[in-house]
């Protein structure tokens, strides 16, 4: 969420490895869950600064690394949230939102240089953010939800970074501007 930081980080890693090839932006909080008219103006602002300024902030830094070799890729995190709407989770929605819209418009600005941008909208992952959602909701609350997923479990972290490998790799070399829903067929129901 810090802009020098984030500057400093890809430094680093084009004075360690002599170039940048890639940029996965894979980090966020949720913020405790409030109704929109109650949503607290630092969760807000804190919420926003890790999902959707950090990841400004890596893209523009990276994006110059990026357009030498004329190639590269960005993939992006946000979220299925960011496609359909959850109570009580606005500023969460909204930084993921975000981060889609930004992704989208990277993609069309740097498509000529070489540079390719696109997003992973996880489901339910089985990570501590996920036990911290299954802990607040009422109890079998996300069982529920797990029953409505046509695949009928929770994705794993492996399965997610199984995703940010391909939209990474040559293997998805005329892949831009997408966004790759990872849900277990959630939304398609």
């Amino acid at each position: 969420s810090k802009r020098a930081d984030v500057e400093a980080l890809v430094a680093r890693a084009v004075e360690e490895f002599g170039r940048l090839d890639v940029l996965v932006n894979c980090a966020g909080i949720e913020g405790a869950p409030s109704l929109l008219g109650d949503y607290p103006d630092e969760q807000l602002d804190r919420v926003l600064d890790v999902n959707l300024k950090g990841v400004f902030y890596a893209m523009r830094a990276a994006l110059p690394e990026l357009r030498k070799s004329g190639r590269g890729a960005i993939v992006n995190f946000a979220s299925t949230q960011a496609l359909f709407a959850v109570p009580a989770a606005s500023g969460y929605a909204a930084s993921k939102g975000g981060v889609v819209s930004m992704s989208l418009v990277a993609a069309l600005e740097y498509a000529g240089t070489g540079v390719r941008v696109n997003v992973i909208c996880p489901g339910l992952i089985d990570t501590p953010m996920m036990n911290r959602f299954r802990e607040a909701s009422p109890p079998g609350a996300l069982d529920q939800v797990v029953a409505a997923t046509p695949l009928a479990r929770l994705g794993r972290p492996e399965e997610m970074a199984q995703c940010a490998v391909f939209l990474a790799s040559d293997e998805s070399s005329y892949v831009t501007g997408h966004v790759l829903t990872a849900d277990g067929g959630y939304t398609a129901v």
